[in-house]
């Protein structure tokens, strides 16, 4: 099994960031909208070389919802960015009337995802937005690991026709997947091939995923390890493929366990093929404040609790 490796930790927002620039520079329909979060969401450079093509909304999200899924009947494509507390809780009514009812062609692009955002505290850190965006029908979801394939993401869905719902966040992390990669919306991606157990992670926890897999080959269990960045459309066909060799998965997700990856993936399973699971996910609580590495330590969302699960749902076999 060949190891992943880095050699730079870069966040996500700004990899977001740089492919808006590019989604701008390849298709002049492209738009953006901010709701007084321009440097927390890094639209700047995009804001500097298309300022006609930028809207400051102020600190009215509703507003901008309703305005962006207006600009979609000119044949404009706007990408919206707030925190993601904001994006979806706040605004919620809107997007579902204006944008998901209506199959607007607008991109949501949510930063500060998951309790990584850490001081600014559990009215901020919001755990949920999967669920609440992955319900609404004709809403694509998607959760991208690192800075390049956050990019890579913008990218893709400037490309797509329909709403989307991009979900990206503020501390670096690990950036390893290839800087030229083409991003399939819809697409999982196997990053290791194993026999003994199923791993499925997204966003932050890919690289514990990676981390926790080679820890366990260390050990002797082989895991089949996928980076679920979409979550809706959703990749049954690669999981249940396999499921068929492993018999067994873990879910690993910054986010709920209710309404996140560890519900869709429990749903397929449980319509095609029933088989232990378990899940590294934040179970029915609320963040703190604190630093993302406290955070992510104290609510087990790291490498060790997903070895943990690995070997617990092993021994359900």
């Amino acid at each position: 099994m060949a190891k992943y490796s880095y050699t730079e930790k870069k966040d996500t927002r700004s990899g977001f960031g740089a492919g808006l620039l590019e989604a701008g520079r390849q298709n002049d329909k492209v738009v953006a909208l901010c709701a007084d979060l321009t440097g927390s969401l890094k639209m700047g450079d995009f804001q500097k070389a298309f300022p006609q093509r930028f809207f400051q909304s102020g600190i009215a999200e509703a507003n901008m919802i309703g305005v962006s899924a207006g600009l979609t009947i000119g044949g404009m494509i706007p990408f919206c960015g707030t925190f993601a507390g904001f994006a979806t809780g706040r605004v919620y009514d809107q997007i579902r009337q204006s944008v998901a009812y209506s199959n607007k062609n607008v991109k949501i692009c949510a930063s500060h995802a998951g309790i990584t955002l850490g001081e600014d505290g559990a009215t901020h850190q919001i755990l949920e937005d999967i669920g609440l965006m992955k319900m609404l029908p004709n809403m694509t979801v998607i959760c991208p690991c690192d800075y390049n394939q956050t990019k890579a993401a913008t990218i893709a869905a400037a490309k797509y026709d329909g709403p989307v719902y991009l979900r990206f966040g503020r501390p670096a992390v690990p950036n390893f997947t290839d800087q030229d990669q083409v991003f399939e919306i819809g697409k999982a991606q196997q990053l290791y091939e194993g026999s003994d157990v199923t791993i499925l992670a997204c966003g932050h926890l890919v690289w514990e995923a990676i981390t926790a897999a080679e820890e366990l080959l260390a050990e002797g269990i082989k895991a089949d390890v996928y980076n679920i960045h979409t979550i809706k459309p959703f990749d049954a066909e690669a999981v249940l493929k396999s499921v068929a060799k492993t018999k067994a998965i873990v879910t690993a997700e910054e986010h709920e366990l209710n309404g996140g990856l560890f519900d869709t993936v429990a749903q397929v399973m449980a319509m095609n093929n029933p088989v232990p699971m378990e899940a590294v996910a934040v179970r029915d609580s609320f963040g703190e404040s604190g630093t993302p590495a406290e955070l992510m330590k104290k609510y087990g969302l790291d490498a060790e609790n997903i070895v943990k699960a690995v070997k617990n749902v092993i021994s359900r076999k």
